[in-house]
């Protein structure tokens, strides 16, 4: 390869690379397509997640970066089985959408198993079902403002960690007007 072909491929290299960075900078994503099997569910309450591997490290993990989010408590939940944990939305943090909150300002919570339920916008609530991340919580069609009420799989992997994550900040975001999450 000639000189002028290699430093016109750097170039062209170059500019697509600060592209990429560029539109990651916008911090727009969007949602990937889950390639770990979708496990199954009950279809009744309480909805719960049959089978799929948790890794104890992968959810330490997301319990810590959830923990992070500005104007979150993690505690006990008020509305799932024992040893779940709710994801808390501070009183001096406003509401946009209480209508979707489940039971007090838990607007999130896990099960010990990793697997979420979780309000998003029932836009993203579709998307996240069709990339196979999640499914509608039974009740998601029977109470006005739980369009968005889905049930987030166990993450198995760190990048559906990220995803994950992604999820539950989206969930804050729907809930309180906010623009955290990366995800479009």
């Amino acid at each position: 390869m000639s000189t002028k072909r290699k430093i016109s491929a750097l170039f062209a290299f170059i500019l697509s690379s600060s592209v990429v960075q560029t539109s990651f900078a916008t911090g727009v994503e969007t949602l990937p397509t889950r390639t770990s099997p979708v496990p199954a569910t009950t279809n009744s309450v309480p909805h719960v997640q049959l089978g799929g591997e948790s890794n104890p490290a992968l959810l330490k993990d997301l319990m810590a970066r959830a923990s992070r989010i500005p104007g979150v408590d993690i505690r006990e939940t008020v509305i799932s089985m024992s040893g779940t944990k709710g994801f808390w939305i501070e009183e001096h943090v406003s509401l946009a959408n209480p209508q979707s909150i489940v039971g007090g300002r838990e607007f999130a919570h896990m099960h010990p198993d990793g697997s979420l339920h979780a309000s998003l916008s029932p836009d993203l609530a579709v998307k996240a079902v069709n990339a196979g991340w999640a499914t509608p919580h039974p009740w998601s069609k029977k109470r006005l403002g739980w369009e968005g009420f889905v049930m987030i799989y166990t993450p198995t992997t760190d990048s559906e960690v990220d995803t994950v994550y992604q999820l539950i900040l989206a969930s804050f975001d729907f809930v309180t007007g906010q623009k955290l999450s990366s995800l479009q």
